[in-house]
Protein backbone atom coordinates (compact mmCIF):
# COMPACT_ATOMS: atom_id res chain seq x y z
CA UNK A 1 0.00 0.00 0.00
CA UNK A 2 1.03 3.68 -0.61
CA UNK A 3 0.56 4.70 2.94
CA UNK A 4 3.46 2.23 4.04
CA UNK A 5 6.02 3.85 1.64
CA UNK A 6 8.90 5.98 2.21
CA UNK A 7 9.06 8.73 0.64
CA UNK A 8 11.61 8.25 -1.72
CA UNK A 9 9.59 5.18 -2.66
CA UNK A 10 6.44 7.65 -3.46
CA UNK A 11 9.00 10.21 -5.32
CA UNK A 12 10.40 7.25 -7.55
CA UNK A 13 6.11 5.96 -8.27
CA UNK A 14 4.37 8.93 -8.32
CA UNK A 15 7.04 11.90 -9.52
CA UNK A 16 8.69 11.58 -13.01
CA UNK A 17 12.82 11.63 -12.62
CA UNK A 18 13.80 14.96 -11.29
CA UNK A 19 16.11 16.77 -13.91
CA UNK A 20 18.04 20.50 -13.78
CA UNK A 21 15.82 22.10 -15.33
CA UNK A 22 12.88 20.48 -13.15
CA UNK A 23 13.88 19.19 -9.41
CA UNK A 24 11.99 17.85 -6.67
CA UNK A 25 12.35 19.46 -3.57
CA UNK A 26 12.66 16.63 -0.28
CA UNK A 27 11.22 17.79 2.73
CA UNK A 28 13.03 21.78 2.53
CA UNK A 29 9.43 23.13 0.41
CA UNK A 30 5.88 23.74 2.27
CA UNK A 31 2.96 22.83 0.11
CA UNK A 32 -0.58 23.82 1.51
CA UNK A 33 -3.93 23.62 -0.63
CA UNK A 34 -6.28 26.85 -0.63
CA UNK A 35 -9.36 25.60 -1.61
CA UNK A 36 -11.65 28.51 -3.19
CA UNK A 37 -11.05 32.12 -3.49
CA UNK A 38 -12.11 33.84 -0.45
CA UNK A 39 -9.53 32.32 1.63
CA UNK A 40 -7.29 33.04 -1.67
CA UNK A 41 -7.86 36.64 -1.98
CA UNK A 42 -7.72 37.46 2.08
CA UNK A 43 -4.12 36.20 1.89
CA UNK A 44 -3.25 37.97 -1.14
CA UNK A 45 -4.76 41.20 0.00
CA UNK A 46 -2.51 40.63 3.03
CA UNK A 47 0.64 40.36 2.08
CA UNK A 48 -0.08 43.25 -0.38
CA UNK A 49 -0.65 45.02 2.95
CA UNK A 50 2.19 44.92 4.64
CA UNK A 51 4.44 44.98 1.69
CA UNK A 52 7.28 47.47 2.18
CA UNK A 53 9.94 49.50 0.68
CA UNK A 54 12.60 46.48 -0.29
CA UNK A 55 9.95 44.14 -0.63
CA UNK A 56 8.10 42.79 -3.96
CA UNK A 57 4.90 41.41 -5.57
CA UNK A 58 5.07 39.46 -8.96
CA UNK A 59 1.42 38.69 -10.78
CA UNK A 60 0.86 36.61 -14.01
CA UNK A 61 -2.21 35.48 -15.12
CA UNK A 62 -4.85 34.81 -17.61
CA UNK A 63 -6.85 38.19 -16.80
CA UNK A 64 -7.15 40.69 -14.14
CA UNK A 65 -9.64 43.02 -13.50
CA UNK A 66 -8.08 45.94 -11.82
CA UNK A 67 -10.96 47.22 -9.95
CA UNK A 68 -11.18 44.04 -7.93
CA UNK A 69 -11.58 44.75 -3.96
CA UNK A 70 -9.31 41.64 -2.86
CA UNK A 71 -11.04 41.67 0.93
CA UNK A 72 -14.80 41.29 -1.25
CA UNK A 73 -15.49 44.60 -1.17
CA UNK A 74 -17.71 46.25 -3.84
CA UNK A 75 -17.68 49.91 -5.15
CA UNK A 76 -20.06 51.74 -2.59
CA UNK A 77 -19.04 49.88 -0.01
CA UNK A 78 -17.66 51.15 3.37
CA UNK A 79 -13.77 51.08 2.82
CA UNK A 80 -13.59 49.52 -1.06
CA UNK A 81 -9.80 49.80 -2.65
CA UNK A 82 -8.82 48.23 -5.77
CA UNK A 83 -6.08 45.69 -5.46
CA UNK A 84 -4.53 48.18 -8.25
CA UNK A 85 -4.69 51.16 -5.52
CA UNK A 86 -2.70 49.43 -3.04
CA UNK A 87 -0.13 48.10 -5.77
CA UNK A 88 0.47 51.77 -6.93
CA UNK A 89 1.06 53.13 -3.40
CA UNK A 90 3.54 50.10 -2.59
CA UNK A 91 5.19 51.25 -5.58
CA UNK A 92 5.34 54.54 -5.04
CA UNK A 93 7.24 53.99 -2.00
CA UNK A 94 9.80 51.63 -3.25
CA UNK A 95 7.96 48.23 -3.49
CA UNK A 96 8.84 46.26 -6.42
CA UNK A 97 5.72 45.66 -8.40
CA UNK A 98 5.07 43.86 -11.73
CA UNK A 99 2.48 41.93 -13.71
CA UNK A 100 2.36 40.34 -16.56
CA UNK A 101 -1.58 39.57 -18.42
CA UNK A 102 -2.09 37.20 -21.00
CA UNK A 103 -2.63 38.66 -24.47
CA UNK A 104 -2.04 36.69 -27.95
CA UNK A 105 -0.28 36.93 -31.47
CA UNK A 106 -3.33 37.37 -33.28
CA UNK A 107 -6.08 39.13 -30.72
CA UNK A 108 -3.02 41.11 -29.36
CA UNK A 109 -2.18 42.88 -32.37
CA UNK A 110 -5.80 43.36 -33.00
CA UNK A 111 -7.12 43.57 -29.40
CA UNK A 112 -11.09 44.79 -30.23
CA UNK A 113 -11.61 41.45 -31.62
CA UNK A 114 -13.71 39.23 -28.85
CA UNK A 115 -11.55 36.58 -28.71
CA UNK A 116 -10.37 35.29 -25.04
CA UNK A 117 -10.05 38.05 -22.26
CA UNK A 118 -7.11 39.36 -24.85
CA UNK A 119 -8.94 43.19 -25.44
CA UNK A 120 -10.14 43.37 -21.54
CA UNK A 121 -6.29 42.84 -20.49
CA UNK A 122 -5.37 45.72 -22.96
CA UNK A 123 -7.44 47.72 -21.28
CA UNK A 124 -6.72 46.16 -17.63
CA UNK A 125 -2.88 46.98 -18.39
CA UNK A 126 -3.83 50.51 -19.56
CA UNK A 127 -5.60 51.52 -16.54
CA UNK A 128 -3.48 49.84 -14.14
CA UNK A 129 -0.28 51.50 -15.92
CA UNK A 130 -1.89 55.26 -15.35
CA UNK A 131 -3.24 54.55 -11.88
CA UNK A 132 -2.12 57.18 -9.24
CA UNK A 133 -2.58 55.88 -5.73
CA UNK A 134 -5.24 57.89 -3.71
CA UNK A 135 -3.24 57.46 -0.68
CA UNK A 136 -0.34 59.68 -1.86
CA UNK A 137 0.67 62.29 -4.41
CA UNK A 138 3.47 61.21 -6.81
CA UNK A 139 4.63 62.63 -9.88
CA UNK A 140 3.56 60.30 -12.15
CA UNK A 141 2.40 56.92 -12.27
CA UNK A 142 3.71 54.34 -10.28
CA UNK A 143 2.93 51.49 -12.11
CA UNK A 144 3.57 53.10 -15.32
CA UNK A 145 6.03 50.72 -16.64
CA UNK A 146 4.81 47.80 -14.54
CA UNK A 147 2.87 46.00 -16.38
CA UNK A 148 3.27 43.58 -19.51
CA UNK A 149 1.00 42.02 -22.04
CA UNK A 150 2.42 38.46 -22.97
CA UNK A 151 1.20 38.13 -26.24
CA UNK A 152 4.06 35.28 -27.17
CA UNK A 153 2.75 31.99 -28.13
CA UNK A 154 0.75 29.63 -30.73
CA UNK A 155 -1.74 31.22 -32.74
CA UNK A 156 -4.74 29.49 -31.15
CA UNK A 157 -3.17 29.64 -27.31
CA UNK A 158 -2.44 31.63 -24.54
CA UNK A 159 -0.46 32.30 -21.62
CA UNK A 160 -2.43 30.65 -19.35
CA UNK A 161 -0.31 30.75 -16.09
CA UNK A 162 -1.38 31.96 -12.91
CA UNK A 163 0.97 32.89 -9.70
CA UNK A 164 1.85 35.12 -7.25
CA UNK A 165 5.11 35.31 -5.69
CA UNK A 166 5.70 37.94 -2.86
CA UNK A 167 8.64 38.36 -1.20
CA UNK A 168 8.49 40.11 2.24
CA UNK A 169 11.49 40.88 4.42
CA UNK A 170 13.59 38.50 2.35
CA UNK A 171 11.27 35.26 2.43
CA UNK A 172 9.10 34.21 -0.59
CA UNK A 173 5.64 33.03 -0.55
CA UNK A 174 4.81 31.74 -3.93
CA UNK A 175 1.28 30.65 -4.86
CA UNK A 176 0.27 28.85 -7.92
CA UNK A 177 -3.31 27.99 -9.20
CA UNK A 178 -6.51 28.10 -11.59
CA UNK A 179 -7.23 31.74 -9.37
CA UNK A 180 -7.34 35.03 -11.69
CA UNK A 181 -8.44 38.75 -9.94
CA UNK A 182 -11.35 38.64 -11.19
CA UNK A 183 -14.72 39.12 -8.74
CA UNK A 184 -16.22 36.14 -9.75
CA UNK A 185 -13.40 34.35 -7.76
CA UNK A 186 -14.46 35.45 -4.89
CA UNK A 187 -16.44 32.68 -3.34
CA UNK A 188 -16.75 29.45 -1.22
CA UNK A 189 -18.68 26.91 0.19
CA UNK A 190 -21.95 26.59 0.40
CA UNK A 191 -21.42 28.73 -3.03
CA UNK A 192 -24.59 30.94 -2.81
CA UNK A 193 -22.73 34.38 -3.06
CA UNK A 194 -23.04 34.69 -6.72
CA UNK A 195 -26.22 34.81 -9.31
CA UNK A 196 -26.00 34.06 -13.04
CA UNK A 197 -29.09 35.58 -14.65
CA UNK A 198 -31.81 33.95 -13.07
CA UNK A 199 -29.49 31.14 -11.93
CA UNK A 200 -27.90 30.68 -8.76
CA UNK A 201 -24.28 30.02 -9.34
CA UNK A 202 -20.36 29.31 -7.41
CA UNK A 203 -17.22 29.25 -8.44
CA UNK A 204 -15.12 26.61 -6.95
CA UNK A 205 -11.11 26.70 -7.52
CA UNK A 206 -8.00 25.90 -5.78
CA UNK A 207 -4.30 27.04 -5.21
CA UNK A 208 -1.32 25.90 -3.83
CA UNK A 209 1.11 28.24 -1.14
CA UNK A 210 4.59 27.19 -1.61
CA UNK A 211 7.24 28.24 0.67
CA UNK A 212 10.99 27.32 0.48
CA UNK A 213 12.80 26.10 -2.66
CA UNK A 214 9.67 25.73 -4.78
CA UNK A 215 9.09 28.92 -4.09
CA UNK A 216 12.26 29.98 -5.92
CA UNK A 217 10.91 27.80 -8.36
CA UNK A 218 7.90 29.82 -9.42
CA UNK A 219 10.10 33.05 -8.87
CA UNK A 220 12.21 32.13 -11.61
CA UNK A 221 9.36 31.12 -13.85
CA UNK A 222 8.06 34.40 -13.46
CA UNK A 223 11.60 35.89 -14.39
CA UNK A 224 10.97 33.94 -17.32
CA UNK A 225 7.87 35.46 -18.41
CA UNK A 226 9.01 38.73 -16.94
CA UNK A 227 12.24 38.91 -19.56
CA UNK A 228 11.02 37.50 -22.26
CA UNK A 229 8.05 39.39 -22.71
CA UNK A 230 10.22 42.73 -21.82
CA UNK A 231 12.11 41.33 -25.28
CA UNK A 232 9.10 41.28 -26.97
CA UNK A 233 9.38 43.40 -30.89
CA UNK A 234 7.32 46.65 -30.12
CA UNK A 235 3.52 46.54 -31.01
CA UNK A 236 1.22 49.51 -31.83
CA UNK A 237 -2.48 49.45 -31.20
CA UNK A 238 -5.45 52.02 -31.42
CA UNK A 239 -4.94 55.00 -28.67
CA UNK A 240 -8.99 54.49 -28.40
CA UNK A 241 -10.31 50.85 -28.58
CA UNK A 242 -13.50 51.01 -30.09
CA UNK A 243 -16.32 48.78 -28.93
CA UNK A 244 -16.67 45.02 -30.78
CA UNK A 245 -16.42 45.37 -35.04
CA UNK A 246 -16.03 49.26 -35.14
CA UNK A 247 -12.92 50.46 -36.87
CA UNK A 248 -10.14 52.11 -33.95
CA UNK A 249 -9.86 56.01 -33.94
CA UNK A 250 -6.99 58.58 -32.07
CA UNK A 251 -3.82 56.87 -34.00
CA UNK A 252 -1.40 54.33 -32.46
CA UNK A 253 0.47 53.84 -29.31
CA UNK A 254 2.76 51.00 -28.01
CA UNK A 255 0.83 47.64 -26.38
CA UNK A 256 3.82 47.31 -23.99
CA UNK A 257 5.84 50.16 -22.60
CA UNK A 258 9.22 51.08 -24.27
CA UNK A 259 11.78 50.87 -21.33
CA UNK A 260 10.24 48.13 -18.85
CA UNK A 261 13.06 47.03 -16.16
CA UNK A 262 14.57 43.75 -17.84
CA UNK A 263 16.36 42.06 -14.37
CA UNK A 264 14.75 40.68 -11.44
CA UNK A 265 16.47 41.49 -8.07
CA UNK A 266 18.76 38.92 -6.92
CA UNK A 267 16.28 35.97 -4.82
CA UNK A 268 17.37 36.10 -1.58
CA UNK A 269 18.75 33.21 0.25
CA UNK A 270 15.51 31.39 2.12
CA UNK A 271 15.10 30.23 5.82
CA UNK A 272 14.81 26.52 6.16
CA UNK A 273 11.50 25.75 5.53
CA UNK A 274 11.71 21.88 7.17
CA UNK A 275 8.96 19.67 5.62
CA UNK A 276 9.19 16.10 6.90
CA UNK A 277 8.01 13.35 4.60
CA UNK A 278 7.07 15.58 1.76
CA UNK A 279 8.57 16.25 -1.85
CA UNK A 280 7.13 19.08 -4.16
CA UNK A 281 7.96 19.82 -8.31
CA UNK A 282 7.17 22.58 -9.68
CA UNK A 283 6.15 21.90 -13.74
CA UNK A 284 5.38 23.62 -16.25
CA UNK A 285 4.22 23.58 -19.96
CA UNK A 286 5.40 25.41 -22.74
CA UNK A 287 5.51 25.46 -27.24
CA UNK A 288 8.45 25.62 -28.42
CA UNK A 289 8.00 28.15 -30.53
CA UNK A 290 6.98 32.05 -29.18
CA UNK A 291 6.32 34.38 -31.83
CA UNK A 292 6.28 35.44 -35.35
CA UNK A 293 8.66 38.14 -36.45
CA UNK A 294 7.66 40.49 -38.89
CA UNK A 295 10.45 39.93 -41.80
CA UNK A 296 10.18 37.08 -43.40
CA UNK A 297 7.82 35.38 -40.83
CA UNK A 298 10.86 33.96 -38.99
CA UNK A 299 10.43 31.82 -35.84
CA UNK A 300 11.45 33.33 -32.47
CA UNK A 301 12.29 30.94 -29.71
CA UNK A 302 12.56 31.27 -25.99
CA UNK A 303 15.48 31.40 -25.21
CA UNK A 304 15.07 28.75 -22.24
CA UNK A 305 12.32 26.60 -24.18
CA UNK A 306 14.18 23.41 -26.27
CA UNK A 307 13.18 22.86 -29.65
CA UNK A 308 11.04 19.96 -28.32
CA UNK A 309 8.87 22.15 -25.78
CA UNK A 310 8.66 21.91 -22.32
CA UNK A 311 6.08 18.74 -21.11
CA UNK A 312 6.85 18.65 -17.37
CA UNK A 313 3.36 18.89 -16.35
CA UNK A 314 2.28 16.21 -18.91
CA UNK A 315 4.82 13.82 -17.39
CA UNK A 316 3.71 14.63 -13.92
CA UNK A 317 0.27 13.27 -14.19
CA UNK A 318 1.35 10.40 -16.48
CA UNK A 319 3.65 9.15 -13.53
CA UNK A 320 1.00 9.44 -10.96
CA UNK A 321 -1.78 8.24 -13.04
CA UNK A 322 0.51 5.54 -13.93
CA UNK A 323 1.50 4.53 -10.67
CA UNK A 324 -2.49 4.72 -9.09
CA UNK A 325 -3.25 1.66 -7.07
CA UNK A 326 -6.97 3.02 -5.45
CA UNK A 327 -8.21 5.30 -6.97
CA UNK A 328 -7.67 8.59 -8.95
CA UNK A 329 -9.76 11.84 -7.97
CA UNK A 330 -10.01 14.63 -11.19
CA UNK A 331 -11.65 18.25 -10.58
CA UNK A 332 -11.51 20.10 -13.94
CA UNK A 333 -13.68 22.55 -16.00
CA UNK A 334 -13.79 20.53 -19.36
CA UNK A 335 -12.44 16.88 -19.55
CA UNK A 336 -12.96 17.35 -23.07
CA UNK A 337 -10.37 18.07 -26.00
CA UNK A 338 -10.23 21.63 -27.55
CA UNK A 339 -8.53 23.10 -31.00
CA UNK A 340 -4.86 23.04 -30.27
CA UNK A 341 -4.24 20.16 -28.49
CA UNK A 342 -2.02 17.24 -30.09
CA UNK A 343 -3.48 13.49 -29.92
CA UNK A 344 -0.18 12.58 -28.62
CA UNK A 345 -0.95 14.42 -25.42
CA UNK A 346 -3.71 12.98 -24.59
CA UNK A 347 -4.40 11.60 -21.19
CA UNK A 348 -7.35 9.34 -21.75
CA UNK A 349 -5.15 6.23 -22.55
CA UNK A 350 -3.88 6.28 -19.19
CA UNK A 351 -6.70 6.91 -17.44
CA UNK A 352 -8.40 3.66 -19.49
CA UNK A 353 -5.35 1.57 -18.32
CA UNK A 354 -5.92 2.79 -14.51
CA UNK A 355 -9.29 1.56 -15.01
CA UNK A 356 -8.16 -1.98 -16.41
CA UNK A 357 -6.36 -2.57 -13.13
CA UNK A 358 -9.11 -1.94 -11.16
CA UNK A 359 -8.35 1.64 -9.60
CA UNK A 360 -11.50 3.99 -8.95
CA UNK A 361 -11.61 6.78 -11.36
CA UNK A 362 -13.58 9.86 -9.89
CA UNK A 363 -14.59 12.84 -12.55
CA UNK A 364 -15.84 15.66 -11.14
CA UNK A 365 -17.21 18.77 -13.49
CA UNK A 366 -19.05 21.83 -13.68
CA UNK A 367 -22.96 21.61 -13.28
CA UNK A 368 -22.88 25.78 -14.90
CA UNK A 369 -20.49 26.68 -17.56
CA UNK A 370 -18.38 30.19 -17.23
CA UNK A 371 -19.87 32.50 -18.72
CA UNK A 372 -16.77 33.58 -20.50
CA UNK A 373 -17.37 30.71 -22.39
CA UNK A 374 -20.28 31.73 -23.90
CA UNK A 375 -23.50 30.07 -24.88
CA UNK A 376 -26.65 29.22 -22.33
CA UNK A 377 -24.44 28.33 -18.57
CA UNK A 378 -26.44 24.91 -17.94
CA UNK A 379 -24.37 22.17 -18.61
CA UNK A 380 -26.28 19.08 -19.17
CA UNK A 381 -25.67 15.72 -16.81
CA UNK A 382 -24.09 14.06 -19.15
CA UNK A 383 -20.36 12.30 -19.88
CA UNK A 384 -18.46 14.12 -22.58
CA UNK A 385 -18.31 12.57 -25.51
CA UNK A 386 -14.01 12.52 -25.31
CA UNK A 387 -14.59 10.91 -22.23
CA UNK A 388 -17.13 8.76 -23.49
CA UNK A 389 -14.88 8.06 -26.74
CA UNK A 390 -11.80 7.47 -25.58
CA UNK A 391 -12.36 6.20 -22.43
CA UNK A 392 -15.71 4.41 -21.21
CA UNK A 393 -16.51 3.28 -24.96
CA UNK A 394 -13.00 1.19 -24.63
CA UNK A 395 -12.99 -0.55 -21.35
CA UNK A 396 -15.60 -3.81 -20.75
CA UNK A 397 -17.79 -3.74 -19.05
CA UNK A 398 -16.69 -4.29 -15.90
CA UNK A 399 -13.42 -2.15 -15.89
CA UNK A 400 -16.10 0.81 -16.77
CA UNK A 401 -17.55 0.20 -13.57
CA UNK A 402 -14.30 1.80 -11.87
CA UNK A 403 -15.37 4.64 -13.68
CA UNK A 404 -18.12 8.11 -12.86
CA UNK A 405 -18.16 11.44 -13.21
CA UNK A 406 -20.46 13.56 -11.40
CA UNK A 407 -21.59 17.31 -11.91
CA UNK A 408 -22.16 20.00 -9.05
CA UNK A 409 -25.21 21.71 -9.82
CA UNK A 410 -24.95 25.50 -10.05
CA UNK A 411 -21.26 25.50 -9.68
CA UNK A 412 -18.47 26.28 -12.00
CA UNK A 413 -15.29 23.89 -11.19
CA UNK A 414 -12.46 25.29 -12.07
CA UNK A 415 -10.25 23.70 -10.15
CA UNK A 416 -7.55 21.88 -11.83
CA UNK A 417 -6.88 19.29 -9.12
CA UNK A 418 -5.57 15.59 -9.02
CA UNK A 419 -5.73 13.25 -5.72
CA UNK A 420 -4.41 10.16 -5.99
CA UNK A 421 -4.28 7.38 -3.40
CA UNK A 422 -4.13 9.71 -0.54
CA UNK A 423 -0.55 10.30 -1.34
CA UNK A 424 -0.07 12.83 -4.63
CA UNK A 425 -1.65 16.15 -5.52
CA UNK A 426 -1.36 18.46 -8.02
CA UNK A 427 -3.10 22.07 -8.23
CA UNK A 428 -2.50 24.63 -10.97
CA UNK A 429 -3.22 25.80 -13.81
CA UNK A 430 -3.43 23.38 -16.30
CA UNK A 431 -6.43 22.16 -17.74
CA UNK A 432 -7.09 18.08 -18.53
CA UNK A 433 -7.13 18.47 -22.11
CA UNK A 434 -4.12 17.87 -24.63
CA UNK A 435 -3.66 21.38 -25.42
CA UNK A 436 -2.66 22.13 -21.85
CA UNK A 437 -0.19 18.97 -21.58
CA UNK A 438 1.76 20.20 -24.94
CA UNK A 439 1.94 23.75 -24.25
CA UNK A 440 -0.34 25.72 -26.73
CA UNK A 441 -1.85 26.91 -23.24
CA UNK A 442 1.47 27.86 -21.50
CA UNK A 443 0.93 26.31 -17.96
CA UNK A 444 2.21 26.31 -14.41
CA UNK A 445 1.51 23.30 -11.61
CA UNK A 446 2.62 22.17 -8.57
CA UNK A 447 2.42 18.62 -7.46
CA UNK A 448 3.58 16.98 -4.29
CA UNK A 449 3.81 13.52 -2.26
CA UNK A 450 4.07 12.87 1.07
CA UNK A 451 3.93 10.29 3.89
CA UNK A 452 1.75 12.10 5.99
CA UNK A 453 -2.45 12.93 6.16
CA UNK A 454 -1.89 15.96 4.33
CA UNK A 455 -3.62 14.99 0.95
CA UNK A 456 -6.25 12.31 2.65
CA UNK A 457 -7.08 15.56 4.73
CA UNK A 458 -7.53 17.73 1.47
CA UNK A 459 -9.17 14.84 -0.12
CA UNK A 460 -11.76 15.47 3.24
CA UNK A 461 -12.12 18.42 2.46
CA UNK A 462 -13.01 18.46 -0.87
CA UNK A 463 -15.34 15.67 -0.65
CA UNK A 464 -17.33 17.21 2.62
CA UNK A 465 -17.66 20.14 1.07
CA UNK A 466 -19.34 18.55 -2.15
CA UNK A 467 -21.22 16.74 0.08
CA UNK A 468 -22.85 19.68 1.58
CA UNK A 469 -21.87 18.57 4.92
CA UNK A 470 -20.61 19.99 7.64
CA UNK A 471 -17.97 17.72 9.28
CA UNK A 472 -17.27 16.40 13.12
CA UNK A 473 -15.05 14.32 14.44
CA UNK A 474 -17.12 10.88 13.47
CA UNK A 475 -17.55 12.09 10.19
CA UNK A 476 -14.15 13.19 9.76
CA UNK A 477 -13.32 9.35 10.88
CA UNK A 478 -15.68 8.23 8.35
CA UNK A 479 -14.31 10.07 5.56
CA UNK A 480 -10.84 9.34 6.37
CA UNK A 481 -11.40 6.04 6.07
CA UNK A 482 -10.64 5.33 2.59
CA UNK A 483 -12.97 2.44 2.01
CA UNK A 484 -15.83 3.53 3.37
CA UNK A 485 -15.69 6.71 1.45
CA UNK A 486 -15.06 5.69 -2.34
CA UNK A 487 -18.71 4.26 -1.73
CA UNK A 488 -20.08 8.19 -1.82
CA UNK A 489 -19.38 8.29 -5.30
CA UNK A 490 -20.75 4.10 -6.35
CA UNK A 491 -22.86 2.37 -3.99
CA UNK A 492 -21.09 -0.88 -4.92
CA UNK A 493 -17.62 0.42 -4.00
CA UNK A 494 -18.84 0.40 -0.48
CA UNK A 495 -17.24 -2.49 1.93
CA UNK A 496 -18.60 -5.25 3.07
CA UNK A 497 -21.28 -4.62 6.16
CA UNK A 498 -21.95 -1.04 5.06
CA UNK A 499 -26.23 -0.42 4.48
CA UNK A 500 -26.73 0.63 0.77
CA UNK A 501 -27.83 3.82 1.67
CA UNK A 502 -24.52 5.05 2.74
CA UNK A 503 -24.00 8.59 2.01
CA UNK A 504 -27.35 8.38 0.49
CA UNK A 505 -29.63 9.22 3.56
CA UNK A 506 -28.76 12.00 5.98
CA UNK A 507 -27.39 9.85 9.39
CA UNK A 508 -25.23 7.29 7.57
CA UNK A 509 -22.84 7.23 8.56
CA UNK A 510 -23.11 9.08 11.56
CA UNK A 511 -22.86 13.03 11.34
CA UNK A 512 -23.59 12.62 8.15
CA UNK A 513 -25.96 15.56 7.61
CA UNK A 514 -25.98 16.95 4.25
CA UNK A 515 -27.69 20.76 3.98
CA UNK A 516 -28.49 19.98 -0.02
CA UNK A 517 -27.51 17.41 -2.22
CA UNK A 518 -25.47 19.26 -5.37
CA UNK A 519 -23.68 16.02 -7.06
CA UNK A 520 -25.25 15.11 -10.05
CA UNK A 521 -24.42 11.53 -11.57
CA UNK A 522 -23.61 12.24 -15.09
CA UNK A 523 -25.05 10.01 -17.22
CA UNK A 524 -22.71 7.57 -20.08
CA UNK A 525 -25.41 8.26 -23.11
CA UNK A 526 -26.94 11.17 -23.71
CA UNK A 527 -30.19 9.27 -25.34
CA UNK A 528 -30.53 7.75 -21.81
CA UNK A 529 -30.60 11.09 -20.20
CA UNK A 530 -32.84 12.56 -22.44
CA UNK A 531 -35.43 9.88 -22.00
CA UNK A 532 -35.51 10.15 -18.18
CA UNK A 533 -35.11 13.85 -18.50
CA UNK A 534 -38.60 13.45 -20.76
CA UNK A 535 -40.17 11.28 -17.76
CA UNK A 536 -39.62 14.11 -15.15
Amino acid sequence: MPHASSLNDLIGRYLPAATEACPIFAENSLFEPIIDGVTYFTELAEHMAALGPRDAVYIAGYQADPQVDLTGRVAGDAGYRPFTDVLAEKAAAGTDVRIVLSAAEFSGGVPWLPVGPFRANVLAARVIRAWQPSTRDVAGPPLENRVLLDWSGPLLGSNHQKLVVFCHDGVLTAYVGGLDLSPSRFDHSPHRRLRLGEHRWGWHDAAARLHGPAAVRVRETFGFRWQNTAALPARYIAKNLPEYFHLPTGGLTVLNPLNPPRELPAVPDQPAHPADGTAVQVVRSYRTWSLYRRRGLSRMRRANVVRAGIHEIYHSLTAAIGAAQRYIYLEDQYFHEAPGGDPRFQLYDRLRSAARRGVKIILVGSGRRDPADGGDSTVHPVVTHDLRRRVLDRLPAAARRNVVMYRIDNLTVHTKLMLVDDVFASIGSANFFSRSMVGTDSEITSTFVTTGPLVRDLRVKLWAEHLRTPVDDQLTRSMSDLDTALGIWRREWLPDGHPPDTWRRAGLPVGFAPEEWALTPARYSPAVWRRETRRR
